[in-house]
């Protein structure tokens, strides 16, 4: 799956899809060895699978850096400092279970109206290797990073430690499963995995805070709009309906009572106080 808030003048920073050179080399060679189809529907099932992770970021309060496409798949970047483990849970999670779902439709499909089965195997299949190799407790996979945020509660650095020895662990494996194959067949895919492993033992991606400028949206004109919801909801939970093209005014309700409007601009510096876990009505200005 590399911030802090800027202050008054903050600066919106777009999603960004970069392509490696790699990428480009193993597409050009898959094009003259017949494998371009497969090559194609694996890239669509990663950017899928890194979009998810995307859209569970915003929905949390963080917005998607940067993705590049890799000649093993795709590797978004940014930084979750501050997202609370259940949320972080949920974003890794995020991008297997789509693949999951997606490779469930294909074989709903095929019950429906089999003779799509030839058209969308390799689909259905590369989904679902995605979804289950992504679960497998290494970095730099979600499971890695799942796990990661299981064992923080023995202190960082301990959980590294271990994260990274269940990596190398995956990562010497994997390179005996392809020892074994040099008797019969060498399986080429188990290598590069095992260096993947090996090389991502240190870490796994991240995502970044959003950011939003006003200056030019305010030039233009933007819609107003309000937002009724609890005043106990949090400021992260909060944060999510928060769009460029319009400017959102809460009002916070306690059992059913107004309680008091809080402007967007109240809730981004409550956020960058540090109090993105904070209730919204403590985020009210005190009079």
């Amino acid at each position: 799956m590399k911030t802090k808030f800027l202050g008054a003048k903050r600066k919106e920073k777009r999603g960004t899809l970069h392509i490696h050179p790699l990428f480009l080399l193993v597409g050009i060679v898959t094009a003259f060895t017949g494998q371009l189809p497969a090559f194609l529907t694996a890239t669509v099932a990663a950017l899928q699978h890194e979009c998810a992770h995307a859209f569970a970021a915003r929905r949390m309060g963080y917005t998607l850096d940067k993705i590049v496409l890799m000649p093993y798949g795709a590797v978004v970047s940014g930084d979750i400092s501050g997202i609370s483990p259940k949320e972080e849970l949920a974003v890794c999670a995020a991008g297997p279970l789509v693949n999951a779902v997606t490779a469930l439709f294909f074989a709903a499909l095929w019950w429906l109206w089999p003779e799509t089965y030839p058209y969308t195997d390799t689909a259905a299949y590369v989904s679902l290797s995605l979804a289950a190799v992504n679960l497998l407790p290494a970095f730099p996979l979600d499971g890695g990073r799942m796990l990661l945020v299981l064992l923080r509660p023995l202190g960082e650095k301990r959980a590294r430690a271990i994260c990274k020895g269940v990596s190398l662990a995956f990562s010497a494996a994997v390179l005996g499963y392809f020892v074994y194959t040099c008797f019969s067949s060498p399986m080429w895919t188990a290598l590069t995995f095992s260096i993947l492993l090996a090389a991502g033992s240190g870490g796994g991606g991240r995502y970044s805070h959003i950011r939003f400028s006003r200056k030019k949206s305010f030039t233009r004109g933007v819609e107003e709009k309000r937002i009724a919801i609890s005043a106990d909801r949090t400021a992260g939970y909060a944060v999510r309906f928060l769009r460029d093209d319009r400017y959102i005014v809460f009002a916070l309700f306690d059992n059913e009572e107004f309680y008091g409007e809080l402007a967007e601009e109240e809730l981004l510096k409550g956020v960058e106080s540090g109090g993105w876990a904070q209730p919204l009505r403590n985020l009210l200005p005190q009079i």
